[in-house]
């Protein structure tokens, strides 16, 4: 039987952070994100949480390896603001990002929800955790009353599931049986945005409300609803073909792109296209840096 690859070193190491080289530039907007604040302030209260993913590239003038960094560009980016001068990194066995970042999974409302009141529950102060997370202590009172009057059933179908915070707040307005049928109907419709659950609210019936003076007011008709529900699933299959497509267009760009920086890193070819062809480099690198932002979707920092 063939022994599996590794895609990482079994063991992270300690990484001055100067000999650690970004694969991209971010852009102006990125610092001033609410994601960045939040990284920010992570960082400075309680270090690093997920190591960065880093690729030994080149020896330089003095002996020391540099390392590509594949994952990890805000987080870089706050340690370089924070003056930190050491982190700990992940060492990847290929020098490519894609395959890393398809693979992970993003922490969904409910698992944030037990993880902030494990926190609490452990003599973690709220304020504590509001500032480790840049948000205001309201922020943190609300994840924590999540699943409030939530159905244990509902928690279970969308736990792994990223469903916005709104969501939960429409789902209480509803019993607890209708709350299980708008899950699975978000499940089979493959829709966990505010606007459908909102539609699924419109379209429940008195008795199904916890309260019936908090039905939204609306105009849509059954033929409405229904004509929706077509477009809707329409909109899913539409979507599914495109998944479909998109991971294999995916692959081939990023090992063409693999193959063309390997030519660009050859000293002689690099002189050449620099030469005679600087705007075919230019073409080139944004191209390249094009398919690297994409092959990183859904967003990753």
């Amino acid at each position: 039987m063939a022994t599996v690859q590794h895609s990482f070193e079994l063991r992270a190491i300690t990484l001055p952070v100067a000999q650690i080289l970004p694969t991209r530039l971010l852009n102006k907007e990125a610092p001033k994100s609410q994601k960045f604040q939040a990284i920010l302030s992570s960082v400075r209260e309680i270090g690093i949480v997920e190591p960065l993913a880093v690729y030994p590239e080149r020896k330089g003038a003095k002996g020391e390896t540099f390392y590509i960094l594949l994952d990890g560009h805000l987080r870089l980016h706050a340690l370089k603001l924070l003056g930190i001068d050491e982190v700990i990194c992940l060492v990847s066995c290929d020098d490519e990002g894609f395959t890393y970042n398809r693979q992970v999974n993003r922490i969904s409302a409910i698992q944030e929800h037990k993880m902030i009141l494990a926190a609490i529950n452990r003599g973690v102060p709220v304020a504590r955790i509001a500032q480790v997370l840049n948000v205001n202590v309201e922020r943190i009172r609300e994840r924590e009353r999540l699943l409030d009057n939530i159905a244990p059933e509902v928690v279970e179908l969308l736990k792994t599931r990223m469903v916005g915070h709104a969501i939960f707040a429409i789902l209480r307005k509803m019993k607890p049986m209708r709350q299980i049928e708008a899950a699975e109907m978000m499940i089979a419709a493959n829709r966990f945005t505010k606007p459908y659950a909102e539609m699924v609210l419109a379209t429940t019936r008195p008795e199904q409300l916890v309260d019936k003076k908090t039905k939204p007011s609306t105009d849509l008709r059954p033929e409405d609803i229904a004509r929706m529900e077509r477009e809707m699933e329409k909109l899913h299959q539409d979507y599914l073909l495109a998944e479909e497509d998109i991971g294999d267009t995916m692959l081939s760009l990023v090992i063409a792109k693999g193959y063309i920086n390997r030519l660009i890193r050859n000293a002689a070819i690099s002189d050449y296209l620099s030469r005679h062809h600087p705007d075919l480099v230019d073409g080139i690198t944004s191209v390249m840096d094009a398919i690297a932002t994409d092959a990183r979707s859904p967003e990753r920092e």
